[in-house]
């Protein structure tokens, strides 16, 4: 149901964040009925210019119209009466409430709650019937899968009047088959007229799904074409202004070497005494990069925790770079690091960097007790800051400031820091998790090849990621979790990404 008329036409867009010009002079031009690709690295300007359309921030300069009309939208009040509606890579849900009570809440349209509820569930029941996005409507968010909650969150903005939907990174935690289920839904409701823009990192998926495409770069607009006219290739290469290279490099530089890390039969229990990981065993080889695949929640996140010694086990041994750990007596970070082992956790923010410390304190934690950054048991800070200066020279961090705050610099950056401190000690076991959540096209080829470094040079690495696609990049073995257990070990020549969303939903064998 495409046409040339337009749904969205921003002219002129100018936002400024201080010195920093987040949108300059930018053009968008969205047809009605079609979806849309919005695509740049990280700080590119493609989440300002959708916060612009959105109401979450005022442009300093510029127009916007919506199916042909001039509008002012102020607010996300504005941007819903005008049908405008938006989907956030972080769900916007109440956990305690139930998916029927999270579509009501703010909505209700009568004063009488039983009376809202009964007018909502029919509304959503024909919605449903009519999209396809079905969801339980009585069960808490909290126990409705990851896909049902994104289907939930489209159905909020459907049934508040949305004809166009901003979708942002809305593949980032679905299995393949939840990803193909979905990219039949956003069909669905294009053949229906909704108009989407898709914002999003995966250039496949763009190529899948969009009509058309717009590339921004540095706060600009570099390329605006139909879909028939666009490549993968092209259209990286358009976002980082050069020729980027991200998919499998074939072999290794040596056979894997000896066994440096070996699990057997982890068991972790939570505070609720609900099973996390189930009788686990895994061996790791110098040389060799084992990736884990498995949608979020399914124990990748404990098996890293209990090998990087953040986490005990109720039961299971450890045996790692020539020490034996028991359940009674575990690994412990400090202990860890002395033997080689450096830890990369999924959550920087939470786990990697303290957001309001220096990057040259952040740059040292876990080994501010090292000969190289004191002596006598006092620490040297001069000798810190020059140590995070080279750091951030041989991994490309920007600025190059050690003094900056760590919440200053963006995802990509940040990660690269972190990735900076972690190799620098030259591990012998390297623990990855989610290695480019959030990271710009450029800054994930970066990536990929320092660990593919890393691994060529006898370091044993174990990724633990959500995408596939990075787990089929970087992988030579590859490990599929699913409920607490490994469902499946392949060698990555065997696999495909279909088997793989078999074994991570527990399908396959």
């Amino acid at each position: 149901m495409t046409s040339s008329v337009l749904a969205v036409h921003m002219r002129g867009i100018n936002k400024r964040f201080g010195a920093v010009a987040a949108n300059a002079d930018v053009e968008l031009r969205v047809r009605a009925g079609t979806v849309h690709g919005l695509v740049g690295e990280n700080g590119a300007g493609k989440s300002t210019l959708m916060s612009v359309l959105y109401g979450f921030y005022q442009a300093d300069s510029g127009a916007i119209e919506v199916f042909g009309k001039p509008v002012t939208i102020r607010n996300a009040d504005d941007a819903i009466r005008h049908g405008v509606g938006m989907v956030h890579q972080h769900f916007m849900l109440v956990d305690t409430l139930t998916a029927l009570e999270n579509v009501m809440l703010g909505a209700e349209p009568h004063w009488l709650l039983k009376k809202s509820d009964s007018t909502v569930r029919s509304r959503l029941t024909t919605l449903m019937q009519a999209t396809g996005l079905i969801v339980a409507l009585d069960i808490p968010v909290s126990d409705l899968p990851v896909g049902d909650r994104q289907r939930l969150e489209i159905l909020k903005a459907l049934y508040r009047g949305a004809k166009i939907l901003i979708l942002d990174e809305p593949t980032a935690v679905l299995t393949p088959q939840e990803t193909q289920h979905l990219f039949g839904v956003l069909t669905t409701l294009r053949e229906q007229g909704t108009t989407i823009v898709l914002i999003t990192h995966k250039l496949k998926e763009v190529m899948a799904l969009c009509d058309d495409v717009t590339v921004m770069r540095a706060g600009r607009v570099v390329q605006d074409l139909a879909i028939r006219d666009a490549s993968i290739e092209g259209l990286a290469e358009s976002m980082v202004g050069r020729k980027v290279h991200m998919g499998r490099v074939e072999g290794l530089s040596s056979a894997p070497g000896e066994v440096v890390l070996q699990a057997r039969d982890i068991a972790v229990r939570d505070s609720l005494k609900v099973p996390r990981l189930k009788s686990v065993s895994l061996t790791l080889r110098a040389g060799e990069m084992v990736g884990v695949a498995g949608v979020s929640g399914n124990g990748q996140s404990e098996l890293l925790d209990v090998l990087s010694g953040l986490l005990r086990p109720e039961s299971g041994s450890l045996a790692v770079c020539g020490q034996t750990f028991s359940a009674a007596a575990w690994l412990d970070p400090l202990t860890a690091r002395g033997l080689g082992v450096a830890h990369v956790p999924e959550d920087r923010h939470a786990r990697a960097l303290v957001m309001d410390f220096a990057a040259w304190e952040s740059a040292v934690l876990g080994y501010e007790g090292q000969a190289q950054y004191g002596s006598h048991g006092w620490m040297d800070h001069h000798r810190m800051r020059s140590a995070t200066t080279v750091m951030m020279e041989r991994f490309d961090v920007r600025p190059r400031d050690p003094d900056l705050l760590s919440s200053k610099f963006s995802g990509g950056n940040q990660q690269k820091f972190v990735l900076a401190r972690e190799l620098g000690q030259t591990p012998k076991v390297l623990l990855v998790g989610q290695p480019t959540r959030g990271v710009d096209i450029g800054a994930i080829e970066f990536i990929y090849s320092q660990l593919r470094t890393m691994r060529d040079a006898g370091c044993a690495v174990l990724v633990v990621s959500s995408e596939l696609d990075e787990i089929l990049a970087l992988s030579d073995r590859v490990i599929v979790m699913n409920q607490g257990q490994i469902a499946g070990e392949l060698a990555v020549a065997d696999c495909t990404e279909a088997g793989l969303g078999l074994l991570m939903t527990g399908g396959g064998q």
